[in-house]
């Protein structure tokens, strides 16, 4: 009479693989982990690693439709980087349209008028250490991808180079001004002050 249970015991060919890719992902988890708290150390590796892929295209003399690419990214990267986790032009939005629809019984609440006191901490939509990891990673995937000429695109660079920096200074200048009408710095350089604690 033979057994018609399961045998999940005996190892499948694929388990190999799977213990090595867990012990990997493992590893590579570790090193991120013990990365973390030297926020120097890793912002200038991720600085010589775009000055190895930038070098890289300048001596080879093509790519750059991967720099141009790499270019863009970072610089969504830096806008998410710079932006409140809570846009304040919506939240203004729905209190303007809290005031227009009135309370149940019609009347129209006001908002209250003195904001500034109440402590909001500034949250970043794409936090310090995604920005670095995303950063570094994709530097490290374009700098793979010099090495082959299948993404060697021939494109006139000059004027890549030209759209890049118009696209830069329009959408840094519309960050400072959205910077300036909500009244917000995105660094906390200085010294930091608690809730409620007059600054010394």
């Amino acid at each position: 009479m033979m057994n018609s249970e399961p045998q999940s015991d005996l190892p499948t060919p694929l388990q190999p693989l799977s213990a090595q890719i867990t012990r990997v992902r493992r590893q590579y988890q570790q090193l991120l982990d013990r990365a973390t708290p030297h926020i120097l150390y890793r912002w200038l590796g991720a600085f010589a690693v775009v000055a190895l892929f930038e070098l890289r295209i300048v001596f080879a003399q093509g790519w750059y439709i991967i720099c141009y690419a790499h270019a863009i990214y970072i610089l969504n990267l830096l806008l998410a980087f710079l932006q409140p986790k809570f846009d304040p032009s919506l939240q203004d939005d729905l209190m303007a349209d809290e005031i227009e629809e009135g309370g149940p019984d019609g009347s129209r609440s006001p908002l209250p008028s003195a904001r500034d006191d109440e402590f909001r901490p500034f949250v970043r939509r794409l936090p310090e250490w995604q920005f670095w990891l995303s950063t570094t990673r994709a530097t490290i995937i374009s700098l793979f991808m010099t090495f082959s000429a299948v993404f060697d695109v021939p494109v006139y660079w000059p004027i890549l180079v030209m759209y890049f920096c118009v696209l830069f200074v329009l959408t840094m200048r519309r960050q400072l001004q959205h910077m300036i009408k909500y009244r917000y710095v995105p660094f906390d350089w200085g010294r930091k002050t608690r809730y409620g604690q007059a600054p010394k």
